[in-house]
């Protein structure tokens, strides 16, 4: 195996590995000989993603709920328990909320956005990190999206949440950076994942209106986008720290 793409000696933490970028990447991850804790707050998903997994006896699941801290604390536990060591982390889990403009959005929304986006990812940093810190060295790979470096018509609480996980990805770069531990995020367009559902457009015509903002005309496959998660995440890209990706088919160059 080319060794940019070697993680047989890696561990890793991916939150929300029940389906999506992160079910697709715990699949490309362990064919590739790394060793993860999965977390999910659906049990059954999970349970599916670890059936789907090539290499078997090198994966712990969790079902957890990451507004709760106790499962970011519990699922680097799991990590080092069965382990030994965290060599990065996928801070995945997020929902959507139904579309709205910004004077209809409500508490209950900008409650779950924060509690989910926000202290979710806040969270699994958090106990990441102390591990990482120790060790002397670690990734945090966290996902935001193209809604988190700009506005976002009909969707204001989830673009005030991804904005807070690129300046929470930021922050930690300037922390950590001396002491071997990086920080980096990616900001995709709009990627076929259940989160879409929650403005019912999943639809082809939805997708093909949707894929019309970007030059490429068309949204990106689940794949497209972890497929660059993995490229961060190689053991050979050691340098890259702060920066929050764009993965838009070119929409932020217009």
């Amino acid at each position: 195996m080319d060794t940019l793409l070697d993680f047989s000696d890696s561990v890793g933490i991916i939150t929300g590995a029940g389906g999506g970028f992160g079910r697709a990447l715990a699949i490309a991850l362990n064919a590739r000989g790394a060793k993860l804790v999965l977390t999910d707050i659906n049990q059954q998903a999970l349970d599916e993603t670890a059936a789907l997994l090539a290499q078997a006896g090198t994966t712990q699941t969790l079902c957890a709920d990451v507004c709760k801290e106790s499962s970011a604390e519990d699922s680097v536990a799991l990590a080092l328990q069965h382990f030994a060591k965290l060599d990065f982390a996928v801070n995945n889990a997020g929902i959507a909320h139904r579309q709205g403009a910004m004077h209809e959005m409500t508490e209950e929304i900008y409650d779950s956005q924060f509690a989910v986006n926000v202290k979710g990812v806040g969270f699994g940093m958090k106990h990441q990190a102390k591990v990482m810190l120790k060790q002397g060295s670690g990734h945090i790979l966290n996902i935001s999206s193209l809604a988190g470096l700009g506005g976002t018509p009909k969707g204001g609480a989830y673009s005030a949440a991804k904005h807070a996980v690129v300046g929470m990805t930021k922050t930690a770069a300037v922390e950590y950076g001396r002491y071997n531990v990086r920080a980096n995020a990616i900001c995709p367009f709009f990627s076929p994942t259940d989160i879409m559902n929650i403005g019912g457009l999943m639809t082809d015509e939805d997708k093909k209106k949707l894929g019309m903002g970007s030059p490429m005309k068309r949204i990106s496959t689940i794949d497209e986008i972890v497929n660059v998660m993995v490229l961060i995440l190689s053991p050979a890209n050691t340098y890259m720290n702060g920066q929050t990706i764009a993965i838009d088919g070119g929409v932020t160059a217009w």
